[in-house]
């Protein structure tokens, strides 16, 4: 791992620990409520970011073995897993999330060097190599810790989030929260 990619773990680390603050905040009832994700309430967008820890870590397992790993068995079992996952109390998950944050951290940490140049894919995906996991895991848990509706947004991303260059759809998405965020101060 080199010294960007050491970086960004420590950023992604950072984020996740923030978002474990507010997700510890979150009451039983208020976990039930909606997102700003249509049609998702709190606890899918925590068990969606549980999920997408083990995705992205099974992907990386996947590089380092040199071989093609799908971060889901299919699209249908990653929906179905969220929706489980949804279910669960809020002490279940925030230890799933955390859980989950944790055994990524450690496959991150001690993936071999030349694994991080190695072409993954997360679903539909174009093949991309495995060192852009790392930005993509901090881009989920900083977009998504806003979109539990507890007051985190743009105005509370670290600098280095909110100037660092993204590629498509990362970038896109940032913006569209930029732009939730100055829709919901105008109204």
């Amino acid at each position: 791992m080199d010294a960007a990619q050491r970086q960004l773990s420590d950023q992604t680390d950072q984020a996740t620990q923030r978002l474990l603050g507010t997700a510890r905040e979150i009451a039983e009832p208020e976990l039930r409520q909606p997102s700003l994700l249509p049609g998702w309430t709190r606890a899918h967008v925590l068990a969606h970011l549980a999920r997408g820890a083990d995705a992205m870590r099974y992907v990386l397992i996947g590089a380092k073995y040199g071989q093609e790993r799908p971060a889901y068995v299919s699209a249908e079992a990653r929906a179905a897993d969220i929706q489980y996952g949804a279910t669960l109390t809020a002490k279940e998950l925030i230890i799933d999330v955390a859980r989950s944050a944790m055994a990524f951290r450690t496959v991150v940490k001690q993936l071999p060097d030349d694994s991080w140049q190695y072409p993954v894919r997360i679903l539909n995906s174009a093949p991309f190599p495995a060192a852009q996991i790392l930005t993509r895991r901090l881009v989920e848990v900083e977009l998504h810790h806003g979109d539990l509706d507890t007051g985190y947004g743009p105005a509370d991303w670290p600098p280095y989030f909110a100037a660092m260059e993204l590629t498509e759809p990362m970038q896109s998405q940032r913006q569209d929260r930029i732009n939730r965020a100055k829709q919901a101060l105008s109204a």
